[in-house]
């Protein structure tokens, strides 16, 4: 790889557009070229493999990614950064950048359709930390042609998408991308690797799609469990289901026709157990939010 931004490189491009990192977007550029190059070896891409990126910002990771994937769609909110990004790739990977399509969006409201053409195979981000987990799970309801990716995140959020049950980080993340994928913690990343220098470290979350636990059971009406489940996450799971199963003893009647202990915890219970729970519902769920 070559052509990738430094420090400098970043700085000068920031200044040249007029752009300064926002809380408000959750920007924090990485300027470190060892460390995309670290991202894009661990994503495993292959040269059929189409990738998504959201939030590239200045492109560090997006000059990573255009010499070793068939295509890349680059989905950016910012509209200054978003306008940038083909020139910033025509100038440090040349033909390469033939492969980038950028799109001015909002990555919570992207659709399949609006990433047709090809369709995107891998998901490979550094995202955003106000929005990283309702962004990869839009991304992984929304556009069933991911086969895997790797994402940076907020360490204490990669620390919760990849945790199993009976962690105490173990919760609402860790059970829907789990019924989507199998996730794996990745990496740790310094915060020196990034402009302006978070408070935090970042983590490498690595996943790869898998079919849902059961068929016959609609994924919103999981969702709706798992919810309920972690909305009162110290008490049973015959209390905390009351609401969603229409009482108490029906929450109770559930559970045992599912084979899953009323007095159990919603951290004790894998994304199979949900399932259960939610095909044995008394009577129909709501959908998720």
């Amino acid at each position: 790889m070559t052509g990738l931004l430094g420090p400098a490189e970043i700085r000068e491009l920031a200044a040249r557009l007029g752009v300064a990192p926002t809380k408000k977007l959750g920007q924090n550029f990485v300027h470190d070229p060892n460390t995309v190059r670290r991202i894009v070896t661990a994503a495993g891409l292959t040269p059929d493999d189409v990738a998504l990126e959201v939030g590239p910002g200045l492109g560090s990771l997006t000059l990573a990614l255009l010499p070793v994937a068939a295509h890349v769609h680059a989905v950016e909110i910012d509209p200054t950064l978003a306008g940038a990004l083909p020139e910033t790739a025509a100038r440090h990977v040349g033909a390469d950048a033939d492969r980038l399509t950028v799109h001015h969006a909002d990555a919570l409201r992207v659709t399949a359709a609006d990433l047709a053409g090809p369709a995107p195979t891998a998901l490979v981000a550094n995202l955003p930390y106000n929005v990283a987990v309702p962004v990869v799970l839009h991304l992984l309801a929304e556009l069933p042609t991911l086969r895997h990716g790797l994402v940076m995140v907020q360490k204490e959020v990669a620390d919760r998408l990849v945790a199993g049950p009976g962690s105490k980080v173990y919760g609402i993340p860790s059970v829907k991308l789990a019924w989507y994928s199998r996730a794996r913690a990745a990496g740790r990343v310094p915060p020196n690797v990034f402009w302006p220098v978070p408070n935090v470290d970042s983590g490498l979350v690595a996943f790869t799609r898998r079919e849902p636990p059961r068929d016959d059971v609609a994924r919103q009406a999981v969702f709706a469990v798992v919810d309920a489940a972690f909305a009162q996450r110290r008490k049973t799971l015959r209390a905390a289901l009351a609401g969603w199963a229409g009482g108490a003893d029906r929450a109770a009647a559930a559970l045992t026709a599912a084979g899953v202990d009323p007095g159990a915890r919603g951290e004790s219970l894998t994304v199979e157990q949900f399932t259960a729970i939610a095909a044995s519902a008394p009577t129909a769920t709501p959908a998720a939010q």
